[in-house]
């Protein structure tokens, strides 16, 4: 696992400049540096070491020197991969699987990634041609960035190293700010960095005199088998996902794994301890009505494997807040992400690689507010869509009663109506708080697309495409990565895996989701049944809980929050009255915990990228 910066050379750039940009993310590989540069490219690099530990520095030549790569991630097939170029006459001077993609491409050019299963964000130049390649893992576990304007070009995995390219012109992307403050992340290439883009999951980019060109690769789907029986789900389920955990335990270093008390994370440990003896890392608090560290603990103890407990409290949770948002790159408001900062740092004091769950309740349908789709169906069933326009427009007039906000949904389009398209704040929510409402527009329109490409699905599976294109992507995967590699810990996902996606793509919406009796991600289970304990399969969903909304309920925080809320920085993008409005409507216990969490964090976010640094 690593980091790597590369940019195209211009007049008067000092040479420096490039170990500049890879030191600033020494944080992804603290092993060591290398770095090529000729009269067209600069490319720098940051290793990691977890494969063939004293070989494999780059960035790394193919045969002819003529292409150079520089690569983050784990290539799970790469033996397989390894013998077909061997079989067509190419020589390895390395146990690496970064050497796989250098000769791989050579030979298959962009026909290289649909050959390969991983995670990976790699680019390769090719000095013969000129050309700059770059290319992104299916899912988007691994970062990749670029930043272009009409002179500059340059990439990175991560957008601060671009800090230190003296071309980088930092500014912020105000139009963006209003969706932010709805999904808390950004659904697409942009981010909130002007002229600085994502290389989105399944794509790759060509760079070539001047002359971008980005395409895509892959793009998952629903694929559903309606012949397919829940015997017949389950048993892929397990073939698969076993398969897809012992490739991702391969490593010259040890391999611990994150528990929490839940199925996934406890299938993933019970799996892996069937190869080795793993050490897992569990997350807890003083409150017992939210800590899962007991269960977790308990079924570590069950399967005669070393847990390690974490604990945090609110001094730790508020005082990395300024470092984790330097790390996300971009604001990010889930709390969770503060957690797993926090459980990253300790656990990569024992081991340097970290299994997790990530993965599950998006292919597999493990949300609760798929079962929504159940009620909004009988509801329809028995209103037509003028009955249910004219109760949503007659509650939208009446104050807070229980029932509203089903009603005025009710008359709402999935592409609307689903949650996590307006997940913080709604587009009037927004009118209120922003200073500037110019970009202000509904952030239904901003993903439709993503909704119209599963248009001829039922809504279950809607609501789960949306997920896995929006919300794994850009928040769950963009935290994992952020907050591991921020403490030097890999982390694999073996439920985002190209073979179990394509197993999830054909299971009938039926195996994932029983609306009829409230059980989400019901072939999962019956998976888990086999190899775990009735009390963890059975066990209510918590997510990653955290006592954050009764911390920020204390005086202190409280004292912090109406700083903030009141800071420069506030007054530059909000209204700062109904900011502090949601204060004292918190004390009452009416206001959203997440909504006045969002602004703080990109307050702190804003302060750190644009004051600070």
């Amino acid at each position: 696992m690593c980091g790597f910066v590369g940019y195209m050379n211009q007049p008067g750039i000092d040479p420096t400049v490039i170990k500049q940009m890879a030191d600033r993310i020494i944080h992804r590989g603290p092993d060591d540096e290398g770095f090529y540069q000729d009269d067209v490219i600069s490319m720098g690099f940051r290793r990691l070491s977890i494969i063939d530990l004293n070989h494999g520095q780059q960035p790394m030549t193919n045969q002819t020197n003529t292409k150079v790569l520089t690569f983050n991630g784990e290539i799970y097939n790469y033996v397989e991969l390894r013998e077909e170029l061997q079989e067509l006459g190419y020589e390895f001077k390395t146990e690496v699987d970064s050497e796989v993609l250098i000769h791989g491409y050579d030979a298959w050019q962009e026909g290289l990634l649909d050959r390969i299963r991983g995670m990976y964000a790699f680019v390769i130049y090719d000095s013969e041609t000129g050309e700059v390649f770059g290319a992104r893992d299916h899912f988007g576990i691994k970062p990749l960035y670029y930043f272009k304007n009409e002179d500059t070009f340059m990439w990175g995995s991560e957008i601060k190293a671009f800090l230190d390219h003296p071309s980088f012109v930092k500014e912020l992307n105000e139009e963006l700010l209003p969706i932010h403050l709805s999904f808390e992340y950004i659904p697409s290439d942009e981010t909130l960095f002007k002229n600085v883009f994502k290389v989105n999951p399944g794509h790759y980019f060509k760079f070539k005199d001047n002359d971008l060109e980005v395409n895509e690769y892959y793009h998952f789907t629903f694929e559903e088998e309606q012949k397919m029986t829940m015997d017949e789900a389950k048993r892929d389920i397990i073939d698969t996902v076993d398969e897809s955990v012992k490739r991702h335990m391969i490593a010259d270093v040890e391999v611990g794994s994150f528990l929490s008390s839940g199925i996934d994370s406890s299938y993933i440990l019970n799996e892996a301890s069937q190869d080795r003896d793993i050490q897992s890392f569990s997350l807890g608090f003083d409150d017992k009505n939210i800590s899962e560290l007991e269960w977790a603990q308990e079924f570590a103890k069950e399967i005669d494997q070393k847990n390690t407990a974490i604990m945090i409290n609110d001094e730790d949770f508020f005082g990395i807040i300024p470092k984790a948002m330097y790390h996300m790159d971009e604001p990010l408001s889930n709390p969770s992400a503060i957690q797993l900062y926090f459980l990253s740092k300790e656990t990569s004091k024992h081991v340097k690689v970290a299994l997790s769950g990530e993965g599950a309740d998006e292919f597999f349908g493990g949300y609760n507010t798929y079962l929504e789709a159940g009620t909004f169906r009988k509801y329809e069933k028995f209103t037509t869509r003028n009955m249910r326009q004219l109760f949503a427009q007659t509650a939208k007039r009446l104050p807070h009663f229980h029932g509203r906000r089903f009603l005025i949904r009710g008359a709402q389009d999935i592409s609307e109506r689903y949650y996590r398209v307006n997940y913080v704040f709604n587009e009037a929510e927004r009118n209120d708080l922003l200073k500037d409402t110019r970009f202000n527009k509904s952030s239904s329109l901003y993903v439709k697309a993503l909704f119209d490409e599963a248009k001829s699905k039922d809504d279950v599976t809607k609501m789960q495409h949306f997920d896995i294109h929006g919300w794994l992507a850009y928040d769950i995967l963009h935290k994992a990565d952020r907050m591991s590699m921020a403490n030097s810990l890999e982390v694999r996902t073996p439920l985002v895996d190209k073979e179990v996606a394509e197993i999830a793509k054909r299971m009938p919406t039926d195996t994932r989701v029983d609306m009829k009796n409230g059980v989400t991600k019901i072939a999962w289970r019956e998976a888990s049944e086999a190899k775990l304990p009735d009390r963890i399969v059975n066990r209510e969903k918590l997510g990653f809980p955290s006592p954050l909304a009764s911390w920020l309920k204390e005086d202190k925080y409280q004292e912090m929050l109406k700083d903030a809320f009141n800071s420069d920085i506030a007054k530059e993008f909000f209204n700062v009255d109904y900011l502090n409005r949601l204060l004292e409507e918190q004390k009452q216990g009416i206001a959203n915990m997440q909504k006045i969490f969002t602004i703080y964090t990109f307050i702190v976010w804003y302060r750190v990228y644009f004051i600070e640094n």
